[in-house]
């Protein structure tokens, strides 16, 4: 239990320290125009207030990732939450941050825009696709997720829960940000803080034993490696490139610089936690791994997910909790496709204030969602894990060079982004998904490509001048 509420202390402490020193670099301007007052339109441009945004936020960047993600995690031993506390803190606090301000500082443009501004056009047209196929691949897997535990608890076919998942997505996408995501996402966040906090207090009360196996070592039942196959698998609970194409939705409604730490470093600290909690049910509802492995045998994290509500918290209490954690997919599964609309629609400048050009973006993008669905969870979930982790790698790199070019300490930023470009590199030349080579070729490759990297970043900006005028031409 102290190792637990330790890692938890760990991350608050962390908002409050290492939070204040990233948000003292990059200096908010609280006198700057924000883009949702200089350019407000009523449908995406729309200020609401910084609590409503924080629980936007939160529920949009924590969907599947640190639910599933951990449980799945959990296999590897309480090394996991390790991983967690460290990962969120300096890699996925950091990339939020940055995904959001840097929003907020080129008129809440999407993240390809704000990728090609600092690595160049080649970057912005490979994000621009790379961030649609992740955004649909994390569209297809939040209807999936949910659907499967909608079934397990109502009794209704995966495929009708689904149809009405995608319905509901489809109103989302299109509607005015503040007609649905503004009005039912502070009752999501309710049910959401009762998952979370009944859960542990019930593992508490009842007795359970926190971790059973408390070892750092590796207690996979497959033996399969730690590295780098946990920091692919646990993605959002830790860092998560999805959050750099949810950012920017909320960047279009801050009304001041001065809230980006609470509302874009917090809400990373908070899905931190959440992350925390279920590693922690996964290591301790079950006797060790073999157990929590048998349950993900019989149904996948989804079963686990109702087994464990279930039993620490009773029919009533059990419903409760499961219905919070189907909104965490769903709540991030709506905003995942109508960020994929803004891409595009930043893509061909098809503005999207009347609903008709909406409907023209939002169409074909649900009918390749729905076919996408038709495959297998467990691939499109192994792809999903790549690219997220991917995706964040570039978006680090490029607030490293935002920093080095307004002359700042870069490393906070350019040491997480060469972390990552070894994990990505390692995970895409080991894994099946990949060139399915052996470990040891597999990691020396990743940790060439990460050392490379950071060596072509050191060169290309060494000599940068501070870019004062990207700053005046977003003021």
């Amino acid at each position: 239990m102290l190792y637990f509420f330790s890692c938890v202390a760990l991350l608050i402490a962390g908002y409050f320290i290492y939070g204040a020193i990233v948000d003292r670099i990059f200096a908010p301007d609280p006198n700057r125009p924000t883009p949702a007052l200089a350019m407000a339109d009523g449908v995406d441009y729309v200020e609401m207030s910084p609590k409503k945004i924080f629980l936007v936020q939160l529920l949009n960047i924590a969907g599947l990732g640190p639910i599933f993600g951990p449980i799945l995690g959990a296999l590897y031993g309480p090394s996991a939450l390790l991983w967690i506390v460290i990962g969120c803190i300096f890699g996925g606090a950091v990339h939020d941050y940055f995904s959001g301000m840097l929003s907020v500082r080129n008129q809440g443009r999407s993240i390809p825009d704000v990728v090609g501004k600092e690595l160049g056009n080649g970057f912005k047209q490979f994000m621009r696709l790379f961030s649609i196929v992740l955004l649909l691949l994390v569209g297809v897997v939040f209807v999936l997720g949910p659907a499967k535990l909608l079934g397990n608890l109502t009794g209704w076919a995966v495929p009708v829960w689904v149809a009405i998942i995608f319905g509901y997505y489809f109103l989302a996408t299109i509607l005015p940000i503040d007609k649905i995501i503004g009005r039912v996402y502070p009752l999501f966040g309710a049910v959401l803080i009762f998952m979370a906090v009944g859960l542990t207090g019930a593992l508490i009360f009842q007795g359970y034993n926190f971790f059973p196996e408390l070892t750092l070592a590796n207690l996979h039942p497959k033996e399969l490696p730690l590295w780098p196959l946990m920091f692919i698998t646990i993605a959002c609970g830790a860092i998560s490139g999805f959050h750099a194409t949810q950012s920017p939705l909320m960047a279009r409604c801050i009304g001041n610089e001065k809230h980006g730490r609470p509302l874009f470093f917090g809400a990373m600290i908070g899905e931190g936690i959440i992350a925390l909690i279920w590693a922690t049910l996964g290591m301790s509802f079950y006797n060790n791994s073999a157990a929590l492995n048998a349950a993900l045998a019989q149904g996948g994290p989804a079963f686990v997910v109702n087994e464990i509500s279930t039993t620490l918290l009773g029919p009533v209490g059990g419903l409760l909790a499961i219905i919070g954690v189907v909104i965490l997919p769903v709540s991030s599964g709506d905003t995942a496709f109508r960020s994929a609309r803004l891409i595009i629609a930043d893509f061909i400048n098809l503005p999207q204030k009347a609903i008709g050009k909406r409907l023209l973006l939002a169409l074909p993008l649900f009918a390749i969602g729905f076919l996408v669905s038709r495959g297998d969870f467990g691939v499109i979930w192994r792809y999903f894990g790549w690219a997220n982790q991917t995706l964040a790698t570039i978006v680090l790199w490029t607030a490293a060079a935002y920093l080095i070019k307004q002359a700042k300490l870069h490393w906070i930023a350019s040491i997480p982004a060469t972390f990552m470009t070894a994990v990505a590199a390692t995970y895409l030349f080991y894994d099946k998904i990949g060139f399915g080579m052996p470990l040891g070729t597999a990691t020396l490759i990743g940790v060439l490509a990460a050392g490379l990297s950071l060596a072509l970043f050191l060169v290309k900006f060494r000599n940068a001048e501070p870019d004062l005028a990207v700053e005046a031409e977003s003021a």
